[in-house]
């Protein structure tokens, strides 16, 4: 066995109650994944009433993947009457079509689509967003987000969720024939790409199975947007998560796994389901 399937096979072996030692990622558990969205919901609440208290605006990139959450914190800010108008929310990306063109918000695996229906047009409209305030990477203008970050004065908090090849958005990993360092990655800026066979595979559990369903492309925020975020925030709440997990907090930081690069932020902290923290199931039972 090779050195590096070794140090591999270490990572995986690392127990929950030693998950994140040693690393500058910070580790919780909070329980299942309705716990995990109540969690981050609640989160996003606190945030935007401190923000609105000192009269500060909210800036965030935000994902849709996990997804439970938004419709919680709908809930909780109509409820509390906890304003938007002064957040300005970017989302991490969309799916694209073959071309490299927006696939239609009323396609059934939009982001965008999803966002309204679950977030959105669920708000009180004195407390939703300005439309303007809602922010796409858009294929027609990759300038659209740095500009957009840029003029707001940065990102307080960048939520997320991780691929089961270790992405962050659609940040996929280099192919094998392909040489990208960490730093040239941590780098890569908003861009149009094609999506892994890794990633369409596990997404097409929205699918039915149906791999074909899942679009080809998408448009994604980089991983020099993300690791500029004062403060990133992971959430993970499915079961395959629980091997490459380890792999991004205590493996090497490599462009091969590209949530790893997040091990270079000061400010990272991951929120697991009780699941996701306990060792890897490996092989037939």
């Amino acid at each position: 066995m090779s050195q590096n399937f070794q140090a591999v096979d270490e990572v995986l072996r690392i127990p929950r109650e030693r998950l994140g030692a040693g690393s500058r990622i910070r580790v919780r558990v909070v329980g299942d994944a309705a716990a995990v969205a109540q969690d981050m919901a609640g989160c996003m609440a606190g945030l935007l009433r401190d923000h609105n208290a000192r009269g500060d605006r909210t800036r965030w990139i935000v994902p849709v993947g996990p997804v439970d959450q938004f419709p919680i914190l709908a809930e909780i800010c109509n409820r509390e009457q906890i304003s938007l108008r002064n957040a300005v929310i970017f989302n991490m990306d969309e799916y694209c079509d073959d071309s490299g063109r927006l696939i239609s918000p009323d396609h059934p695996l939009s982001f965008v689509g999803y966002m309204n229906r679950k977030f959105y047009d669920l708000l009180d409209s004195m407390l939703c967003p300005t439309p303007e305030h809602r922010i796409f990477p858009d294929p027609n203008d990759l300038g659209t987000i740095q500009r957009g970050i840029d003029a707001v004065g940065g990102i307080d908090d960048c939520f997320g969720g991780i691929g089961i090849n270790g992405h962050i958005a659609f940040n996929e990993p280099p192919e094998p024939d392909e040489t990208v360092t960490a730093e040239e990655f941590s780098r890569l800026p908003t861009r149009v790409l094609k999506l892994a066979r890794e990633t369409r595979t596990i997404n097409s559990v929205t699918t039915g199975g149906d791999i074909w369903s899942v679009p080809p492309k998408a448009v994604t925020i980089g991983m020099r947007e993300i690791l500029a975020s004062r403060e990133i925030r992971i959430y993970c709440n499915r079961p395959w998560q629980s091997g490459v997990v380890r792999r991004i907090v205590h493996g090497p930081v490599t462009a091969a796994v590209p949530a790893s690069l997040l091990q270079l932020h000061s400010n990272v902290t991951f929120t697991l389901a009780d699941y996701v923290a306990e060792l890897p199931q490996v092989g037939l039972r």
